[in-house]
């Protein structure tokens, strides 16, 4: 069990968490919709930050550049 805000909740049991690996045989298909949802939206916050960073790296190249 792992300590969180709520108190000790299970990772794999709390509503809309994913573990990466995780077997996933016993999900509903709603369940199953959900952490796809969830993951679609990490996955673009993922790559906004990775945008984000090779927009900085782009600026700071093009200022170090002689």
């Amino acid at each position: 069990m792992i300590v969180d805000e709520e108190g000790l909740v299970p990772l794999r049991r709390k509503a809309g968490a994913h573990e990466i690996g995780q077997p996933i045989e016993d999900l509903s298909l709603e369940e199953l919709a959900l952490r796809i949802e969830i993951l679609r939206a990490e996955i673009e916050r993922l790559d906004q930050m990775r945008q984000s960073k090779e927009a900085s790296r782009a600026g700071a190249e093009a200022i170090f550049k002689f």
